[in-house]
């Protein structure tokens, strides 16, 4: 027994020796053709590496500077650099025939570069494809392979669109394993985003598409957190539009189509030119697909959730161009009007300074429509038994509220019947037409206005008073049409003026019956001119 255990020792301690003498007398440099053709080969690109050195005792081969080409139809750039290259290999070929099996890579540090062109193809759809059998000898043209494991770690990612877009992630890792021209293998991969963000995907993917890398088949759950819309590239930072985004959902692709499903939850958004963020958070939930090969897409479903208001969401969209564009319709019914005050400054709507809405119901249906940077929003809407607190329209009014005391009446608040109007939000700023405006306490306001994206005001309106003041509507304003009147100044600090010159031409077009009826219009309108001139009230 004594001598058996003295004959294994020696053999450990010879088998030791071997291992530790393979490295003098194996120049790993002397695979480095080996490795060049054959990673090239199972890419379909060009690749190029520097010195390489072998460990036996992690059954591993080091490469530096790694460098794999780009399809020259995008950029005569790497597509990828690395400072190191680890491949694991399977020991027992090297050792005893010299052949090399790879198993695995580990590609330390990347620098990746994807471009998709105005066709909607990206750079790395020929990787592994018919760039390889192109460049490359019949004979070694990329087989049934498999890598046991590839991990790309620490890696640097840029963005490139057309339109000159370009957007950068780092803390790029990958692992996936068992990848193959056959069957499907789990992946993780993970970035950061400009602003502080991630992007979390866990899932499957493959068989790997030989002609179409981007056709790959594939299916994970997504997680997006802090997604910065101004600093990431997707929308130019000078249109506006701006925010945070989270995201939770599922992506499935066949290859042809990309069907997802799940959650976005949007804080501090901007949706136009001139707008400030929204103080409370916008989630979606939505289903949507979309055609890799055309590149536009259907939200076959959507609910926008603003507290407890919801809106419906459904259209198309199209990324062909610079700017995704959109062609969508929301509508909701009865949405809770203070739960809506928070997003109201993301369409450029900003209440008078020290207002608040503290009641009513809103009906709308609006198209949305144009590329995301210059968004137009047009539709009716319909507010109901509403209450603005801290803002009485009849204090406003200033000078014409004393005709029929409505200053008096009025309060501190405004109470809303109805508003009805004919909305426009663009680039420019907001549109109203076909103002209709009922305030119990004054009577029914009409009119149209514009709302700058700077915030400045020109609004033409004509308030018909009620009670008292009806009399005097009648001869100011001529007949049933009313007194008219200006807002400028800005939604912050509206001022109200009257419309001289429309007072004017209702009192020339005013009916007369009789000598009496002129004269009692005449001084009417004299009075109330009097008590006019000079006269304006901000609020």
């Amino acid at each position: 027994m004594k001598k058996i255990l003295i004959i294994l020792g020696i053999v450990v301690v010879v088998l030791i020796l071997v291992v530790v003498a393979i490295p003098f007398f194996i120049d790993a440099n002397q695979f480095k053709p080996t490795l060049e053709t054959d990673l090239s080969a199972a890419l379909g690109r060009k690749v190029d590496i520097g010195n390489i050195s072998l460990s036996v005792w992690s059954g591993s081969v080091s490469v530096d500077n790694v460098a794999i080409a780009d399809d020259p139809a995008f950029s005569h750039d790497p597509f990828l650099t690395a400072k190191s290259l680890s491949a694991g290999v399977e020991l027992m070929p090297l050792i005893m025939s010299k052949k090399l099996n790879v198993l695995s890579f580990t590609i330390d540090q990347p620098q990746v570069q994807l471009i998709r062109s105005t066709a909607g193809t990206w750079n790395f759809s020929s990787l592994g494809g018919n760039s390889a059998k192109t460049q490359q000898p019949a004979s070694s043209a990329p087989a049934d392979i498999t890598v046991q494991k590839l991990v790309l770690s620490n890696g640097k990612m840029t963005v490139a669109e057309p339109g000159g877009k370009m957007r950068s992630y780092d803390g790029v890792n990958l692992q996936a394993q068992n990848l193959s021209y056959t069957s499907q293998f789990p992946f993780q991969f993970s970035a950061n985003t400009p602003g502080s963000g991630t992007i979390k995907l866990t899932g499957s993917a493959g068989p790997v598409n030989a002609n179409d890398s981007a056709a790959t088949p594939f299916n994970a759950t997504i997680t997006v957190t802090h997604f910065d819309l101004s600093s990431t590239g997707f929308v130019d930072p000078s249109s506006g539009l701006g925010g945070l985004v989270d995201f939770q959902g599922t992506v499935t692709s066949d290859g042809k189509s990309i069907a997802s499903k799940g959650n976005l939850t949007g804080t501090s958004l901007k949706l136009v030119a001139g707008s400030q963020p929204s103080t409370v958070p916008v989630n979606i939930d939505y289903d949507a697909t979309y055609d890799q090969k055309k590149q536009d897409g259907v939200l076959k479903s959507g609910q926008v959730h603003v507290g407890k208001a919801v809106a419906n969401l459904n259209g198309t969209f199209n990324s062909a161009g610079a700017v995704t564009s959109v062609d969508m319709k929301m509508a909701g019914q009865g949405m809770s009007v203070p739960d809506l005050e928070g997003v109201l400054p993301a369409v450029g709507v900003k209440l008078p300074s020290g207002a608040s809405l503290e009641s009513g119901t809103l009906d709308t249906t609006l198209d949305i429509t144009g590329p995301v940077d210059k968004l137009v929003i047009a539709g009716p809407i319909t507010l109901s038994s509403a209450k603005m607190k801290g803002f009485s329209l009849s204090g406003a009014l200033g000078a014409l509220s004393s005709f029929g005391g409505l200053g008096k009446s009025g309060g501190s608040d405004t109470e809303i019947q109805t508003l009805h109007a004919d909305m426009k939000v663009d680039p420019s700023g907001q549109h109203a037409q076909n103002i209709n405006l009922v305030v119990p306490a004054i009577g029914t306001v009409t009119g149209n206005g514009d709302a700058a994206a700077n915030g400045d005001l020109n609004c033409k309106m004509v308030a018909a008073l009620s009670g008292a003041g009806g009399a005097l509507t009648s001869v100011l304003g001529g007949g049933k049409s009313g007194v008219p009147f200006t807002i400028k100044g800005t939604t912050s600090k509206p001022i109200f003026e009257p419309d001289m010159s429309g007072m004017a031409k209702g009192f020339l077009t005013a009916p007369k019956n009789g000598a009496g009826d002129a004269g009692g219009a005449a001084g009417a309108a004299a009075s109330a001119l009097g008590g006019l001139f000079g006269k304006k009230k901000t609020q």
